[in-house]
């Protein structure tokens, strides 16, 4: 059955990744690129791969975890584009209401999103990113509604979503976890307003949100009040597993790339590149070990606290390997920005962006730091690290 799949897939992705789409996409406009999601979107809806993780009910859905991770690994091998319009929607958004969400959210928001509906998220603000505990965003309950005040940073394609995920303060008492509350809110509303952030690579992928007095009904928070810190660990733990099993295998394939360079720029016998190079290969493999092993572990029901930390350590260190190897092998052409791919992994061969993007790796989704006292605390059971409230009061 899995290497008729596998098969089935591969097949379906030579007939249907839109052909040159990395040169279509590169240093083309925001909207022509979210046309381009919409379109490729559609496509894997129709065919029932945009949906393997869903449950059994929705097109596509029902797959097992091992059949999930040949369609990721098809997908990396046949260098698809990535599903960056809609990833929020797919995972998060689906996954927090399949597993938090009432009856009634299921069914009003979850048809939505086969349909196209964009969907981004609310969580970091300018001094709450890492340490999400510390947003500010408040929310106040009057009646049927709460009242928003706040602001929001990062959220990726926010200017295009019709909807938000959004974590807001109901309450200063207690653990500051304690006090925050989950919402599903409509973009439209009044006192949204989005600002894109342009980056230095040339992307304006995030933007920021400004919430003045913006009404969301009771009927649109997910849980009760102050029970959202825990809501949002099931929207975090969404994108673990086969999202790391897709970046390594891209990763991997992706390897050919660095020989491409170097027999190109007449390199190919350096003796110190052709060692850094054997280097890298297999820590790339390992990445890829890495993540197969971590899903192994979600499909038998051993997966432990500090696993996919382990994984997402490792994989943003070996990506800024390889895009520094690039870089180096490129010499002063790997310093020049290129115009940008949108939709593209981590190793476009545009050394300098990828060098810039790798960067991400070490932030996105908890930083460096955090997977560490994660794998650290929590795993290995070590003793937390000290706080010292004079230094955090400035004291």
């Amino acid at each position: 059955m899995s290497e008729q799949l596998r098969t089935e897939v591969r097949s379906w992705l030579e007939n249907n990744v839109p052909a040159g789409w990395r040169e279509a996409m590169t240093g083309c406009d925001q909207d022509a690129f979210v046309a381009a999601q919409r379109d490729w979107f559609f496509k894997l809806v129709e065919a029932g791969y945009a949906t393997p993780h869903w449950p059994e009910r929705w097109p596509g859905g029902g797959r097992s975890l091992a059949e999930q991770k040949i369609i990721y690994e098809e997908v990396a091998r046949a260098d698809a584009p990535r599903l960056i319009l809609y990833f929020v929607a797919l995972y998060h958004a689906a996954c927090t209401l399949m597993e938090c969400g009432s009856a009634d959210q299921q069914q009003r928001f979850l048809p939505g999103i086969l349909k196209g509906d964009v969907w981004c998220q609310g969580f970091s603000e300018p001094n709450a990113g890492s340490d999400l505990a510390s947003l500010r965003t408040r929310a106040e309950r009057r009646g049927d509604v709460y009242v928003i005040n706040g602001q929001k940073t990062w959220s990726t394609m926010a200017q295009y979503a019709d909807r938000c995920l959004l974590l807001a303060r109901t309450s200063s008492d207690g653990r500051p976890q304690a006090g925050i509350t989950y919402f599903l809110m409509d973009m439209r509303s009044k006192g949204v307003s989005v600002r894109p952030i342009s980056q230095i690579t040339g992307d304006d992928e995030f933007a920021e949100i400004f919430l003045d007095d913006v009404e969301i009904p009771v009927e649109d928070r997910v849980g009760e009040e102050g029970q959202g810190w825990a809501v949002a660990q099931a929207t975090l733990a969404s994108e673990r597993g086969l999202t790391l099993v897709e970046l390594t295998q891209r990763m991997r394939h992706s390897l050919g790339r660095i020989g491409e360079v170097m027999r190109a720029r007449g390199c190919a016998d350096d003796p110190v590149l052709r060692a850094a190079f054997g280097r890298l290969i297999p820590q790339v493999h390992a990445a890829c070990a890495l993540a197969d092993g971590y899903l192994q572990k979600r499909i038998s029901g051993e997966e432990v606290v500090g696993d996919a930390s382990i994984v997402k350590l490792y994989y943003a260190r070996t990506l800024r390997e390889f895009v520094r190897l690039g870089q180096q092998i490129s010499g002063l052409d790997g310093q020049t920005m290129e115009e940008f791919t949108r939709g593209g992994s981590q190793e476009t061969g545009n050394w300098a962006v990828d060098f810039m993007n790798s960067y991400n790796w070490s932030i996105a989704g908890g930083s460096d730091e955090i997977q560490r006292n994660i794998i650290a605390e929590r795993m290995l059971q070590m003793p937390r690290e000290p706080r010292d409230w004079r230094w955090q009061k400035g004291a």
